[in-house]
């Protein structure tokens, strides 16, 4: 089992720690509910160093990027960052990422924890060009700062206007008494905030500082579950449950980042798949009754047939409500449609809603 640099932190601060990903990782500190609220209406700080990163550069840097993802790489401009997807050759997704372009040729991949090496072997074995690959995931740290007071607790720590980090753009600059660290504004918790990309050598100052500057502002260490029912609020899909090597970019609601004019791994059948419409689509549901749905429930239709399965379920703790997503056939998948969620022996009235769930 793999630890990130900030275990004994985590530790020393009482978080409950658990096996994630291969690594073992904090889920909560003082509780979800708490510890989510802190995000949405404060100041949180999240360890999420086990994630991936790989750089990719050289002459073929973005041949190989543009023949590997979903969305177009040549769009992206230094100082910005981009959501895609690794397609593989059966319609279903190897990986979700993002994509950082550094510099000129450079790019930074960031990739779920789960599926460093698979991902790894993936993009090598359709490096038939020549880029140059690294993987530093070992080496990285990466810590994310989240919630409304972000700008304003984190700008004492930077040299560089926080505020004029537009979403999903990111700087290269000095933070936390440390030189060239990444800055991006790429959350996942629909609070706003920011990420720190740095070396674990230098990892725990930088946490140590962010809690500093964070402490009038109320901030506190954010466990992995906080992160989940955060994400499931905004409709983030979490590779794993959401998204998988059997779920299309189409059916899941990826055709936003899924761009048809330059060929990638599957795009032909992807492309037909699109024109033609997916069998199942991933929607967003909201009990109209109590209950808290999980993942594997089965879906109904009024009429009691099975429809799909859900893949992502909590009780939501700002909106007070149980909230999920599933997968349904596409003839049941319409806004305001009511359905039923199988929980234990109970049908659960439920409907079909627009995400994300979380309206600022």
């Amino acid at each position: 089992m793999k630890v990130t640099a900030l275990q004994s932190t985590h530790e020393a601060l009482g978080a409950k720690m658990i096996p994630f990903a291969g690594f073992m990782m904090p889920v909560q500190y003082e509780g979800v509910n708490a510890e989510h609220e802190t995000v949405r209406n404060n100041l949180g700080v999240f360890d999420v160093s086990h994630m991936g990163e790989f750089l990719i550069e050289g002459p073929n840097a973005l041949e190989l990027i543009q023949s590997v993802s979903s969305n177009d790489a040549s769009k992206l401009t230094v100082g910005k960052a981009q959501y895609s997807c690794l397609p593989n050759n059966q319609g279903g997704i190897v990986d979700d990422l993002i994509l950082y372009k550094i510099k000129e040729d450079s790019y930074l991949l960031v990739v779920n924890a789960s599926n460093i090496e698979k991902d790894w072997e993936w993009i090598s074995s359709k490096n038939s060009m020549g880029a140059e690959m690294k993987n530093i995931s070992d080496a990285y740290s990466l810590l994310a700062i989240q919630g409304p007071k972000a700008v304003e607790a984190m700008q004492a720590l930077t040299s560089v206007d926080l505020s004029s980090i537009a979403f999903y753009n990111f700087m290269v600059a000095d933070f936390a008494g440390i030189e060239h660290v990444i800055i991006s504004a790429t959350g996942y918790t629909g609070s706003g905030g920011f990420e720190i990309y740095c070396k674990n050598s230098e990892v725990k100052q930088v946490w140590d500082k962010v809690l500093e500057a964070g402490a009038s502002f109320g901030i506190k260490p954010i466990g992995l579950a906080a992160r989940d029912t955060l994400r499931l609020e905004m409709g983030y899909c979490l590779y794993g449950n959401d998204i998988d090597d059997h779920s299309s970019p189409i059916e899941a609601g990826f055709g936003w980042i899924t761009k048809f004019n330059k060929p990638f791994t599957n795009s032909e059948a992807l492309k037909k798949e699109k024109e033609e419409g997916p069998k199942r689509r991933l929607v967003g549901f909201e009990l109209l009754e109590r209950g808290i749905p999980r993942k594997d429930y089965t879906i109904e239709d009024a009429s009691g047939n099975e429809i799909g399965i859900v893949t992502s379920g909590t009780m939501a703790p700002s909106l007070g409500k149980g909230i999920g997503m599933g997968y349904v056939l596409s003839n049941h998948a319409s806004i305001e449609s009511e359905i039923r969620i199988a929980i234990r022996k109970q049908k659960v009235r439920a409907k079909i809603v627009k995400l994300p769930f979380y309206k600022k």
